[in-house]
């Protein structure tokens, strides 16, 4: 029998974890997180993480479990996250997935079998010595002559897509976002009820300029220390995340302080332009712009709504 999943997704800085706390306690549900970020043990302040007291004592997954040194792949998000909803059934409670990594809520709302990918460990280690050598913008220019979907889609600073990308199209001669367009089958596990929060543009920079500052006042500098005193080399993956790999840049001397806070504000705004037209593409998502709300509760009361029109069995 298929199982209720509902997810929540959109832009960073939309409002998706106030909103999914709250609902979640109308529902009956616990949270699995879908970010690829939050993941990681000790960084908090930079992923903007939600905290025990913000989480009102609903159950939240897929956080803190990994450190910062660990690899983390979208596979082993579908694995846990089916796990997790299992787990979350058997106490009687609706899974709620909440988050903007795309790849991980792709691998849940289409069919995606990592089983048959394919792995050529040589190709991949020469393209990890290139960068390396090179720069990621030098690997990132590579792929875009051979497969340009995937250089729009992979951002230069991800270097294990990258190489990824780089070792399908030479390994199979085919680009994998041809591949991942063959791939993206409706996942018929799951009664899918998809909810996108978005809002005016504007609002949206205006939320993230002001959320980059609270981070820098809440230590966002010490925290990237602390890691870097810790011994997490700034060529790892989570250290190359947004909030980090610029304030490390800072550390460094590369640029001020000043120039770092707007790098990150940039960057993120960028980000976020990503995350939306991400999104957009899957037609099954009901977007609630917050501009056509008078509050948060009025879109969480649509929101539940929805969810006892949709649902296949009570919990």
């Amino acid at each position: 029998m298929k199982k209720d999943l509902i997810i929540i997704v959109g832009p960073t800085a939309s409002g998706k974890t106030s909103i999914s706390i709250d609902l979640a306690k109308k529902i009956n549900a616990e949270i699995i997180s879908a970010d690829s970020m939050q993941i990681y043990k000790y960084m908090d302040i930079g992923t903007a993480k939600v905290s025990k007291q913000e989480m009102n004592d609903i159950n939240h997954h897929m956080i803190d479990e990994k450190y910062p040194n660990e690899e983390y792949s979208v596979s082993d998000f579908k694995n846990n996250a089916y796990k997790y909803i299992d787990d979350i059934y058997l106490r009687n409670k609706l899974p709620l997935v909440v988050g903007g990594t795309g790849l991980y809520i792709n691998s849940l709302v289409y069919d995606l079998d990592f089983k048959k990918a394919i792995s050529n460990n040589e190709l991949r280690d020469k393209y990890y010595d290139l960068a390396k050598q090179h720069g990621n913008k030098y690997i990132h220019d590579l792929l875009k002559e051979v497969d340009y979907k995937s250089y729009i889609r992979i951002h230069e600073n991800d270097t294990k897509r990258i190489v990824r990308a780089l070792e399908i199209f030479y390994e199979t001669g085919k680009a994998m976002s041809d591949s991942y367009d063959d791939f993206r089958k409706p996942n018929t596990d799951f009664n899918l009820i998809i909810f996108g929060i978005t809002m005016n543009r504007d609002k949206l920079y205006e939320r993230i300029n002001k959320r980059v500052d609270i981070m820098l006042e809440d230590g966002l500098v010490e925290e990237v220390k602390s890691l870097l005193d810790m011994g997490y080399d700034k060529s790892l993956i989570s250290m190359q995340g947004l909030g980090y790999k610029e304030i490390i840049g800072y550390l460094e001397g590369k640029y001020s302080l000043k120039e770092a806070i707007e790098l990150l504000k940039r960057d993120t705004r960028r980000f976020a332009k990503r995350q939306i037209t991400w999104f957009k593409k899957d037609e099954r998502i009901n977007w609630l712009n917050k501009v056509d709300f008078e509050s948060e509760n009025d879109i969480i009361e649509t929101m539940v709504s929805v969810i006892n029109k949709n649902l296949l069995r009570s919990v």
